[in-house]
């Protein structure tokens, strides 16, 4: 049994070396080895193995023992996984100061500023057209809060979150405990569905990093009658619509 070249391309990704590769897969596949062994069985050179053993063991992908001469031996991956993550976090946070010390002063002295993509759309026809649009485009989540005027909408946009529910897309659906029962069925085969008791705006975030913030006629001014939406591609807002709809989902009951 060797380790697949999808698994090694993974592996050379978080990390680890070719040798520390070869070295962890001897280990997994014989138990315990001495360094002389491991160079022999894994093919990684006896002048080169006390140094790749070492860098493995401060990644805590492998372990040793106290015996003579010393045995070593393959750890969880799941350990080794997780303290290169850790250390992956902390790299990368140390180098985000680094970088934002020296370069955000200059960025704020340059004079540009960020021009970020916001719509203002109304008229039920055009937001629907720019819901649909996102849902289509979405790769890896979508967070949907529907208050009971979306309700069109949803039947509209059924196929299209089945489609994205057979690509492994997850969809969180948080519906007004107004909404029509056979509705809510039919989402719930795609979709969790958690209920909430009113519920008047309405929203999507697609990828964390699209929103549409729906504003009902009630929110639009006076004289307003139709339905106005706010969209944008902005991590920053689309950061800040996810954290409260994750706070409405919290006292809201699963269907």
């Amino acid at each position: 049994m060797s380790i697949s070249d999808k698994t090694k391309k993974a592996l050379e990704k978080v990390g680890l070396t070719s040798y520390e590769i070869r070295t962890f897969s001897a280990l997994l596949k014989a138990g315990e080895l001495t360094a002389s062994d491991l160079s022999q069985k894994s093919g990684v050179p006896y002048s080169k193995i006390y140094e790749v053993l070492g860098t493995l063991e401060d990644k805590s992908w492998i372990g040793s023992d106290d015996s003579r001469p010393t045995k070593y031996f393959a750890k969880s991956p799941s350990t080794g996984l997780e303290t290169t993550k850790q250390k992956m976090e902390s790299d990368f946070s140390q180098n985000q100061s680094v970088i934002l010390n020296e370069l955000v002063p200059l960025y704020e002295k340059s004079g540009t500023s960020e021009r970020p993509d916001i719509w203002v759309l109304s008229g039920a026809i055009n937001i629907a057209a720019k819901i649909l649009q996102m849902v289509d485009t979405c790769r890896n989540e979508v967070m949907i809060a529907l208050p009971e005027a979306g309700e069109g909408l949803v039947k509209q946009a059924l196929p299209k979150l089945r489609s994205l529910h057979d690509k492994g897309v997850v969809i969180t659906i948080l519906a007004s405990d107004k909404m029509d029962k056979e509705t809510i069925q039919s989402i719930k085969r795609v979709a969790t569905v958690k209920i909430k008791k009113g519920l008047f705006g309405g929203g999507i975030i697609s990828d964390k990093k699209y929103v549409v913030i729906l504003l009902g006629p009630e929110i639009g001014g006076e004289g307003s009658s139709d339905v106005v939406a706010i969209w944008a591609e902005h991590a920053g807002l689309a950061g800040f619509a996810r954290q409260y709809f994750e706070y409405l989902l919290k006292d809201s009951k699963q269907v």
